[in-house]
């Protein structure tokens, strides 16, 4: 197990070592008011031990974020959420996200994968398998179309752009949420599902107020079980959100070179007139595109997976 200092030093659990830290001081703290006074020994070592268990229980929490990936308390993630929003572009760019959507889908299904739609308008996507975070989890960042829009008469090149953000679902989450810090809305869930689908209010919206990350969840049939997806998501956005920070914040100390994984950064063109897709991070083509938009992304993940 790495020592506290480890966990200092190291910027995906600084926050975390920053909190044992205080409890250490509150034990020194307690440890001098019994040197004074004897009598409140009894009451006092009560008190230690709540912050001892604390303690032990904030160490385990930053032993899993460290453990070697796929190998943490819980094993790798047990899914991924795939958020996909247009950006720059319009409708072509609207339409391009849910171009980028079903090419995981069918990339998906090649590999066996169970997947399950989150939003109807396909922004959301949930894909269960194994080894599905670490095929996946290089996808985060800005995906650009350069192409003809169905619409343009005038045969002129449109570029537009969207983004894709990668969520991995942990069975025990990295990031603990203090309850206190989560507001939480409930509505009738829209869509299909049934006559009873808005009669009840089973659709869930969770709200972090530190940090103004929101989260809805409506694909599950039951209140109980949207709360549980939602929590989910939510841990696996924090989870995300402190890592994005940290990489900025350490970048000259990234080893990968395959970027930060900031959903802001410009990741890969896809390029219609030219039958090219081409990965920025990596500085590689692809050609057959049409074949790529079906799900044919083994050779760009592998080339992604092995500079990384």
């Amino acid at each position: 197990m790495p020592d506290i200092e480890t966990f200092r030093q190291n910027p995906k659990t600084s926050y975390l070592a920053a909190e044992w830290d205080r409890l250490a001081k509150e034990l020194e703290r307690i440890d001098t008011m019994v040197a004074e006074d004897a009598s409140i020994t009894e009451l006092a070592a009560e008190e230690k031990k709540s912050l001892i268990a604390q303690q032990q229980a904030l160490t385990d929490q930053m032993s899993a974020i460290l453990a070697p990936e796929g190998v943490e308390e819980g094993g790798e993630p047990v899914s991924v959420v795939m958020e996909f929003r247009a950006a720059a572009g319009g409708d072509e760019a609207a339409l391009f996200a849910a171009d980028l959507a079903r090419m995981y889908m069918k990339y998906a299904a090649k590999r066996g994968w169970d997947v399950k739609i989150l939003e109807e308008d396909l922004s959301s996507i949930e894909i269960k398998g194994k080894g599905v975070y670490d095929a996946l989890r290089y996808e985060t960042g800005v995906h650009r179309v350069q192409r003809i829009p169905v619409t343009e008469k005038s045969g002129r090149i449109h570029t537009s752009t969207a983004s894709v953000a990668i969520l991995p679902i942990r069975k025990f989450p990295k990031i603990e949420i203090n309850p206190s810090d989560i507001e939480m809305e409930f509505s009738r869930s829209g869509g299909a599902g049934g006559q009873n689908v808005n009669k009840v209010e089973t659709a869930v919206r969770l709200i972090h107020k530190p940090t103004g990350i929101d989260v809805r969840s409506q694909s599950e049939r039951s209140q109980k079980a949207n709360r549980e997806k939602a929590m989910q998501i939510l841990a696996a956005k924090l989870e995300t959100f402190e890592e994005e920070k940290a990489a900025k914040e350490h970048a000259a100390e990234r080893k990968a070179q395959i970027g930060t994984g900031d959903r802001s950064e410009k990741i890969r063109t896809y390029n219609f007139t030219q039958d090219r897709v081409t990965d920025h991070r990596i500085k590689e083509s692809w050609h057959n595109i049409e074949a790529i938009l079906e799900g044919d992304l083994d050779k760009i993940l592998e080339g992604l997976a092995a500079a990384a």
